[in-house]
């Protein structure tokens, strides 16, 4: 249901729950979740993320979780929701360099997420059966079966990536000689920062940075010029794109019988082909 890293961390706040309400004597429900949430003391953004963890967990457990999610949307219209902080960018170039001397699995999935311009966990939860194609010049990527995806809507234009240019002869290589996997690699998002805590040149970066260099990237592209539309950009990071020109309906993909020709009429490559 959740991905590993999210599960661990849920797994770990529930216990601080379970605990806290232990001491207070309290009964474990979500309107003293709420009151654990208070007592942590942190900042606004955490006690969101916190509320909405507890939140998803109470609700996954069959548990009325309704005081959580007023506490989450009254968090949310306080402007919790905006970052105070966004991880450093990354250059492609101190990227490739540190995953040339890592292993394949993790190479791999340091690559690839810097040519979809997805997080760390997105890229590190794929099958070998998500790609749909694999060859030197294009692969094309289902990300529909990642944990998050089986939450995503099906219909979405971001369910596809088409994964050309630049570093794709390499990842198809890279494919052959790993695949099948179940996983393409175990690191987590926690286990990337803490291995770059410890490498004095990668020490100010986290996995975040990743995704967010590359984004920032082809926003430069596009400041410079080159013929490519926002909404691609958004299409490629799985955000929400908005309409007009270019913009393709869910109805219209419902129809579209051939994975790989829809994926390829999506025009993901026209970005990929910049990182």
């Amino acid at each position: 249901m959740w991905a590993e890293t999210t599960l661990q961390d849920r797994r770990r706040l529930w216990r601080r729950l379970t605990a806290w309400t232990s001491q207070q004597q309290l009964p474990l429900n979500a309107d003293n979740a709420c009151l654990f949430v208070a007592a942590t003391g942190v900042r606004t953004q955490g006690l969101l993320t916190y509320t909405k963890a507890l939140s998803a967990t109470f609700g996954a457990m069959g548990l009325d979780n309704q005081p959580l999610r007023m506490m989450a949307s009254a968090l949310r219209n306080s402007g919790a929701a905006v970052p105070l902080t966004q991880a450093l960018l990354m250059d492609k170039a101190v990227l490739v360099q540190w995953a040339e001397t890592q292993a394949l699995d993790v190479k791999m999935c340091a690559l690839l997420a810097w040519k979809t311009a997805s997080r760390w966990a997105e890229v590190a939860d794929l099958s070998s059966a998500q790609f749909l194609s694999v060859a030197p010049e294009e692969i094309i990527v289902d990300w529909q079966q990642t944990p998050k995806g089986r939450r995503r809507d099906p219909f979405k234009p971001s369910r596809y990536a088409v994964i050309v240019g630049a570093l794709t002869s390499e990842l198809s290589e890279m494919y052959r000689k790993s695949a099948p996997f179940p996983k393409l690699c175990s690191l987590t998002t926690t286990g990337i920062d803490a291995m770059w805590a410890r490498t004095p040149q990668m020490r100010k970066y986290s996995a975040h940075s990743i995704k967010r260099g590359a984004v920032t990237h082809l926003y430069d592209c596009i400041a410079r010029g080159m013929p490519l539309p926002l909404y691609l950009v958004n299409r490629l990071a799985k955000h929400e794109e908005p309409g007009g020109p270019g913009a393709i309906s869910k109805t219209t993909l419902r129809y579209g019988g051939n994975p790989l020709a829809l994926a390829r009429v999506l025009r993901t490559a026209d970005a990929t082909m910049l990182l």
